[in-house]
């Protein structure tokens, strides 16, 4: 069972909100400020899984995701998709006039700069967590100091929401995977979804031919994405996702891609979260 899952940033955080809807039971969160300190919490057993942002709708891959969790070998065991709506908050009896400056995390101020348009004269600072922010406003009594998190952030740090939903685009989501140091413990007649990783060569249609395979073994590409190599300049990896009805036409495509692509690995097996 799992008990303690790390999560980046503090409670009130989007990843502190899958952390409380994907598992079935009550989990611990493990407050990390970055990434890299997610990874080395599991790595070093200090907590059961991990959840870790991947993909956004609007802003697309967190690509230092994909490396960190091939270059440390963790498995993904499962997916959860959140509707990320970005609210404005301060301390109480103050109005968007009286705030000077909002901090949050970049992302989060990047999906949200068509809203502070209205608004010039707020100055807005790039920070690591958009939780974070409300705790710190929160606790030191900031005046004049904005935050964008989550509503549960408010609640938790007793702040006032001056603005909700003050996102650029409304349907804003977010894929979050979780990760586990082993393999998923799904089924095998319950795994619907895959994501693997392949190095693919120069030579002409070299890709395409192992993208003919996914589709030849009935797979559905959902995902892909390149990264270099950093110690082969000029080559990538291909991060891949992909869906299927039947788990033995997964099962054979492996064995073909095994063998056309270099530094095949299965990344995580697990449920389909989007059906």
């Amino acid at each position: 069972m799992i008990k303690r899952v790390a999560i980046q940033g503090v409670k009130g955080s989007f990843h502190h909100i899958v952390s409380q809807q994907f598992f079935d039971t009550p989990v611990d969160a493990i407050e990390c400020l970055t990434f890299d300190r997610v990874v080395d919490s599991l790595s070093t057993k200090e907590c059961d899984a991990a959840i870790m942002a991947l993909e956004n709708s609007i802003v697309g891959s967190i690509i230092p995701n994909y490396a960190l969790i091939d270059t440390y070998g963790l498995h993904i065991v499962g997916e959860h998709y959140l509707d990320i709506q970005h609210n404005l908050m301060a301390l109480p009896n103050q109005n968007i006039e009286d705030i000077e400056e909002v901090y949050s995390h970049p992302m989060a101020l990047l999906q949200c700069k068509e809203f502070f348009k209205q608004y010039p004269h707020i100055k807005l600072v790039e920070d690591k967590d958009t939780a974070e922010v409300a705790k710190r406003i929160h606790e030191k009594k900031l005046k004049g100091v904005g935050a964008i998190a989550s509503i549960m952030a408010a609640d938790i740090f007793e702040l006032n929401v001056l603005a909700k939903s003050i996102q650029t685009i409304a349907h804003n989501e977010t894929r979050f995977v979780i990760v586990k140091r082993t393999n998923s413990e799904v089924p095998e007649n319950e795994i619907n979804k895959a994501s693997i990783k392949f190095e693919s060569d120069h030579k002409r249609g070299s890709l395409a031919a192992i993208l003919n395979v996914l589709s030849d073994c009935k797979l559905n590409l959902t995902k892909i994405q390149s990264l270099p190599i950093v110690d082969t300049p000029w080559k990538y990896a291909f991060f891949v996702d992909v869906t299927f009805e039947k788990y033995i036409d997964f099962k054979k495509s492996k064995s073909i891609i095994d063998i056309m692509g270099e530094g095949f690995k299965v990344l995580g097996e697990y449920k389909n979260a989007k059906l």
